[in-house]
């Protein structure tokens, strides 16, 4: 069973998962879901990590294209690129829509045998 390759495909999809992969990332995520931008300051408030922890995965969130960073001023500002999570949302979707289908052949050749 292999995905079709147009648009965002598994080669794209493995670093945005493995991103989305850890506890901290999604709670930056989750704190950047209304659109605004945040510093790394106003990101780390309340959180139990360092201003250089919150660095450091808001640095694997960039690099997987899930979040963009602009600098203003002195400080780095970060906001989610919705795009990506739309991508990797359509991706599951058409990976499940196969699964759906192949699991429907298989029930109809055991029904059938």
């Amino acid at each position: 069973m292999s995905v079709p390759e147009t648009g965002f495909g598994s080669g794209d999809a493995a670093p945005v998962f493995a991103a989305l992969g850890d506890v901290r990332r999604l709670a930056l995520v989750s704190r950047l879901m209304d659109g605004r931008s945040r510093s790394i300051v106003q990101l780390s408030d309340g959180l139990s990590l360092t201003r250089q922890g919150v660095t450091k995965h808001l640095r694997v969130l960039e690099n997987a294209g899930i979040v963009s960073c602009e600098r203003v001023g002195r400080e780095s500002r970060y906001l989610l690129q919705p795009g990506t999570l739309n991508s990797a949302r359509n991706y599951l979707e058409r990976v499940a829509e196969q699964w759906d289908e192949t699991l429907g052949r298989l029930k109809a050749y055991l029904e059938d045998g």
